[in-house]
């Protein structure tokens, strides 16, 4: 039964409460806003084993800022956003949160790096009322929330969710090339594991059994057993619940032992490193993904000015995560605007469960949210490696 704040005896302050729906209250944080400004917070992997791609994914935020208090900020105040390094340890991002929230004061926590790191971290944001908002890793305790548990409310995500896309993905695959012995190869994590719920998910659905499951740990670099063991099992669609080299790892290791293989990766493997780094290894690879990743080359309009502009300012090519960081910051700051001139955590809170779109340049599908659902959107493409890129082969999928 809801309680009326009267009961809780709070002034006005830093927090405020909001109700849930005959149901609890949510503590909402109000600091890190100004007359002039508004203070945002991330925690990226800047030195870590993906600083690859913690970097970019800072550069495409400080863009986004430039951007919006170019044009004049968010009714009038500047974004300020306080970039912590959390080297991908899940330890170092608790330290990274608590120093946002405690000594820079942070409004929300916006596009914080890694399932690991999230998750360590994500309690101590909840309990400070500070919002958590699209994180880079689509695990399903970044968006689903008990509404028992009020200050899960906090929660939002606008990134494919792992199990979701993998199923998408896998269907289309299945049904498409008529596979008979799927199996998968996942990191032994959080977001591995989401990985391997959807794999098994969708084989449920489809009345199959996997011909073979094997994992690995984080950071591993030998394949041969997992690939070994896959072959022999006769395996004829490879699922890859890994980020970055581990698919140019197996692939490379399948080449080595002449087996011929189709491979399809979750949504993190749909990066320009894979084809960059993989090169031939990787041709003919197949992922999950969410938007069609733009090529300087073929890019047009806003795109193709956004890649130029991010290429000047850092002295390099823009890849997925630096769209994926640009993205998170306009989001917030779409959303900021939405809630009006007098800006608190509760109408913060607000605009993002009003079931607004926000639309971005690069043709992914609308950001929206509801009260009772806080992840953004299911569709799914597939796209491939072809001649060194990624290029499209299927849009629109649900499972």
């Amino acid at each position: 039964m809801s309680r009326s704040f009267r009961t809780f005896g709070f002034a006005a302050g830093a927090v405020m409460l909001t109700c849930l729906p005959a149901v609890a209250q949510t503590k909402v944080t109000n600091e890190g806003i100004s007359a002039s400004e508004i203070v945002i917070g991330t925690h990226q992997d800047l030195s870590g084993p993906i600083k690859g791609w913690g970097v970019p994914v800072s550069n495409g935020m400080k863009m986004a800022v430039e951007e919006i208090n170019a044009a004049g900020g968010v009714h009038g105040r500047k974004i300020r956003l306080v970039v912590e390094d959390s080297g991908y340890d899940p330890k170092k991002a608790v330290l990274a949160s608590q120093k946002l929230i405690e000594r820079d004061k942070i409004f929300a926590m916006v596009g914080p790096m890694g399932s690991p790191t999230v998750l360590a971290a994500q309690d101590i944001l909840l309990d400070a009322g500070v919002l958590q908002l699209f994180p880079l890793t689509a695990a399903e305790f970044t968006f689903k929330f008990d509404p028992a548990k009020p200050q899960e409310r906090l929660k939002f995500n606008n990134l494919l969710p792992y199990v979701e896309s993998t199923r998408a993905a896998l269907k289309y695959m299945m049904e498409w090339k008529n596979f008979q012995k799927p199996c998968i190869m996942y990191q032994d994590d959080e977001y591995g594991k989401n990985v391997l719920d959807g794999f098994n998910q969708q084989l449920t659905a489809m009345k199959l059994q996997p011909a073979s499951i094997t994992s690995y740990k984080r950071g591993a670099s030998d394949f041969s057993a997992q690939i070994a063991k896959m072959k022999s099992d006769s395996c004829d669609l490879v699922v890859l619940g890994a980020v970055l080299r581990e698919p140019i790892g197996a692939m490379t290791e399948a080449k080595k032992l002449g087996w011929d293989v189709t491979f399809l990766g979750a949504t993190p493997t749909n990066v320009m490193e894979v084809p960059m780094l993989g090169k031939e290894a990787v041709e003919g690879l197949y992922a999950a993904a969410l938007f069609e990743i733009p090529y300087e080359d073929t890019a047009k309009g806003k795109v193709k000015d956004w890649l130029a502009t991010y290429k000047k300012t850092f002295g390099t090519d823009a890849n997925t995560q630096a769209i994926i960081g640009y993205n998170a910051v306009m989001t917030f700051a779409f959303y900021a605007q939405k809630a009006g001139k007098d800006l608190t955590g509760q109408k913060m809170l607000d605009a993002l469960e009003s079931g607004d779109k926000f639309v971005d340049i690069f043709n992914s599908p609308p950001t929206k949210f509801s009260k009772t659902d806080h992840l953004a959107s299911t569709i799914t493409q597939v796209q491939q490696v072809k001649g060194g890129r990624w290029v499209l082969v299927k849009d629109n999928l649900m499972f």
